[in-house]
């Protein structure tokens, strides 16, 4: 059975005890000053300045704490750098040895029949679309379809030379590693 129930069940409150007892209250014996509760004779009372409460440091405690989340901070800060640094320089170095590696693989390559081949298609390919898309714009026939049109085109033989020149490189003229 709940509390509730048992309550329910017992007497009616009358209006008065359904009222709830005043607050006790403090009777004042004497004025209390800030003066008169400051024990003056004492070693621990510190004055302060009147616009202590406006402080944004009120306490040796406050200071020190900032101080070291600031060193922190700067520790951190010349951590993350020196990692970045370090990452930076280990960056650059791959990638000065895998542009060496390319380079060297193009030198390695250069009589290869597909490398040549692809390298006259790109120079071919935009050589004519420069020239085509600059007599289209010169009659004022360019348009974003015409462009759109020829983008696609350019994707189909992009696509078509890129699985030709896979062909090629595994099966009859493998590249020199």
């Amino acid at each position: 059975m709940s509390y509730a129930a048992a309550a329910a069940k017992g007497p009616k409150q009358t209006a008065e005890e359904k009222r709830a007892p005043p607050p006790p209250e403090i009777e004042p014996t004497e004025s209390l000053s800030s003066s008169s509760l400051v024990d003056v004779d004492s070693n621990s009372v510190h004055t302060v300045p009147s616009d202590f409460g406006s402080q944004d440091i009120q306490t040796s405690t406050q200071l020190d704490r900032l101080e070291h989340e600031a060193l922190a901070a700067e520790a951190r800060a010349k951590e993350e750098m020196s990692a970045a640094a370090s990452k930076a320089k280990k960056e650059g170095k791959e990638a000065k040895e895998k542009a060496k590696k390319a380079a060297g693989y193009v030198d390695r390559n250069s009589d290869n029949p597909v490398f040549i081949a692809n390298a006259v298609a790109v120079v071919g390919l935009s050589a004519g679309l420069g020239f085509g898309a600059y007599r289209k714009y010169a009659a004022g026939e360019l348009s974003w379809k015409v462009v759109g049109i020829w983008t696609g085109v350019v994707g189909l033989f992009a696509a078509g030379d890129y699985y030709l020149s896979q062909y090629m490189l595994k099966n009859k003229y493998p590249p020199k590693k």
